[in-house]
């Protein structure tokens, strides 16, 4: 379909052209004159749909016509379509069978709002987190050539994403590897967070491309058309061409580029895409778009309509002020600044995460004291490790899916160093609607087999902030460890919790006494688990410290109940619920132990509160699954426990 001169008719009268299309193969029979209505119904249906769900918005309405260009000129499902993170891919959903669908986005049984494999064969791989698209789109192309199969492999990549190493390592490998690849740079000048650093200023010399077309034909004309003279202009337009425009960097590569063009524009992008597609070798191609684009609340804040709850289509939504943060996220921006006012030492650092983590406030009253180093959490992790071991004091604001990425550095930068680098990472155990790609589900296990390394996890905001002033007192690395939202407490309340207000390491807190049963409970577990415990009539404790984790308190609960139970929202596989069984191995104590947690198995996305039920972890299951335990001990008694 790399031909589309012949479908430039006058445009056919349709009460929907949308609602004729469920296969791209239904889009590619479109005259091309139908395109750009195609592509207003599919902004205005964004933006309707994602106001009942919830989910990624900006990013969508700036890809509509990318994504309609990209399945009208190649032909998909044969040739394969990679996107980068994918939370800009609903237009590529809508037109590939799954507009209906559209209505339980992110709902649990419905579909995700990341492109995934097992939900459509033109998800050609599952994505979530970001630069990723150029290495997987490279092994696509490899795999293709050695099978002997014709088909063409593009990677849709945003300029915030090309700021990891990730990206750049795969142009290094792609560049030399002689494949059919197209890489398409989807530059709309932001990420999640505006994206920063020195190639984020290359990129967004938008006027460099026109000043050197410009300057270029303008030395035609004046030069003419005598032979020296082009000559000598071809090879100084060559040498300024290098200086003034972006695609230098990637011909380095061992890449042809192509741009930057209008990403909105069909009569740009068609012809383009059309005539790349017949080339060989790896191509780039930089496309200009703007995040929100025809949705005029989301063009005037794009971050605001980022990531969306619900929301009035025509009224918009309510900015608080707050750069998007609630509960835990609150507090820890509102005890960053408290902190930072108290001790000059104190630096903050985040991997493109500013808003979600609760940063706002603190970039703009200590903007001399706030790194934001990009999507790059690797460098972010080894970044902190020389500011510690400058003499500063680091504090790292990162998602817990995102701190995957960095373990090597956690292990080797920070803890084997022993540097006092505070990790605050947020989204801890299930975060609801991103589902598989975005839980925290696996941090308490991969943080606590970590020597030096001194791990929390706040039963509510106020241990939050007493959590928080703990690990800065220290002289060694700390990770605090928090869901996503909060109980809804009075922030008034816990920001009176004085900044001196620190943690014994390693102590837990009896919250309720009771007989037979004990809970440890690690983190924002112990609500359900007080449930459960007046029901049972049983002891729970808010354990706090995973590691090092409070093994006099289980002792003493250990030598007075007949079972205990540990409750965490993390994978039952390591993290607490090993740590407490490490601890009675120890200590010697052969006492009946249940552990409570997610089950060794990617959790699907859906509503927090769904979630927790579907991994019996909520108040009610907890109480049924001790009950049978129970009945299970010798001289057991569940009828005296309702």
């Amino acid at each position: 379909m790399g031909d589309t001169k012949n479908r430039t008719d006058a445009p056919e009268k349709s009460v929907s052209l949308l609602a004729g299309i469920d296969t791209p193969t239904d889009l590619r029979a479109l005259p091309q004159r139908d395109l750009p209505a195609l592509a207003e119904e599919i902004r205005a249906f964004l933006v309707e749909s994602v106001s009942r769900t919830g989910g990624h918005l900006s990013s969508n309405l700036g890809t509509v016509e990318l994504s309609v260009a990209l399945h009208y000129v190649f032909e998909t499902p044969r040739d394969l379509l990679v996107w980068d993170v994918g939370h800009q891919s609903y237009t590529h959903k809508i037109l590939t069978g799954r507009r209906e669908a559209m209505a339980r986005l992110r709902m649990k049984d419905g579909i995700s709002g990341f492109p995934r494999r097992s939900e459509s064969l033109y998800d050609t791989f599952g994505v979530g987190h970001s630069s990723t698209s150029i290495s997987a789109a490279l092994g696509m192309a490899l795999a293709a050539r050695q099978k002997g199969e014709e088909k063409k492999v593009v990677a849709v990549i945003g300029d915030g994403a090309m700021s990891a190493g990730m990206a750049f390592e795969a142009l290094n490998n792609a560049g030399v590897a002689n494949v059919d690849l197209l890489v398409i740079l989807n530059d709309n000048e932001m990420s999640i967070s505006p994206p920063v650093g020195a190639l984020n200023r290359i990129l967004t010399r938008l006027m460099s491309g026109r000043t050197y077309n410009a300057a270029k034909e303008a030395g035609r004309h004046m030069l003419g058309f005598a032979p020296p003279l082009l000559e000598l202009a071809r090879r100084a337009e060559e040498h300024v061409k290098g200086m003034i425009t972006p695609g230098a960097l990637f011909e380095e590569f061992g890449f042809s580029y192509y741009g930057p063009i209008d990403g909105h524009d069909f009569n740009a992008l068609l012809p383009t895409l059309a005539n790349i597609r017949k080339l060989k070798g790896p191509q780039f191609l930089h496309v200009i778009t703007r995040k929100g684009q025809g949705y005029k609340l989301a063009e005037a804040d794009p971050v605001l309509y980022h990531g969306v709850g619900r929301f009035d289509s025509g009224a918009g939504i309510a900015d608080s002020g707050a750069g998007g943060a609630r509960g835990y996220g609150r507090v820890f921006g509102d005890w960053l600044c408290d902190m930072a006012a108290a001790d000059e030492r104190l630096v903050g650092v985040t991997p493109a995460m500013c808003e979600g983590s609760g940063m706002t406030r603190f970039s703009e009253s200590y903007p001399d004291r706030y790194y934001d180093v990009g999507i790059a959490e690797q460098h972010a992790v080894t970044f902190a490790a020389g500011l510690a071991a400058g003499g500063l004091k680091p504090v790292v604001a990162i998602y817990s899916t995102f701190l995957q990425r960095a373990y090597d550095q956690l292990i080797h930068d920070v803890a084997l160093q022993n540097l006092p680098v505070l990790f605050a990472i947020d989204r801890g155990g299930l975060v609801g609607a991103d589902g598989a790609t975005h839980h925290g589900n696996f941090d308490l296990s991969y943080l606590s087999c970590v020597p030096n390394l001194t791990v929390m996890a706040p039963s509510d905001e106020g241990e939050c902030r007493r959590m928080l002033n703990t690990a800065f007192s220290l002289d060694s690395p700390a990770a605090i460890r928090y869901p996503r939202g909060g109980s809804g407490a009075d922030m008034r309340d816990i920001s009176s919790v004085s900044l001196r207000e620190t943690l014994p390491i390693g102590e837990g807190r009896l919250c309720r006494a009771g007989r037979e049963v004990a809970f440890l409970a690690f983190g924002n577990v112990l609500a359900a688990a007080l449930q459960a415990g007046e029901r049972l009539d049983a002891s729970v404790a808010d354990m706090r410290f995973v590691k090092p984790v409070d093994a006099g308190l289980i002792q003493r609960l250990a030598a007075s109940h007949r079972l205990l139970v540990s409750v965490e929202e993390n994978s039952l596989i390591g993290g607490a619920g090993a740590e407490v069984a490490r601890a009675l191995e120890a200590l010697h104590l052969p006492v009946p132990f249940l552990r409570l947690g997610l089950p060794d198995r990617f959790m699907d996305h859906g509503e927090q509160r769904e979630l927790l039920a579907e991994a019996a972890l909520d108040a009610e299951s907890i109480f049924l699954r001790v009950r049978e335990k129970l009945a299970a001990l010798p001289s057991a008694a569940p009828d005296d426990c309702r």
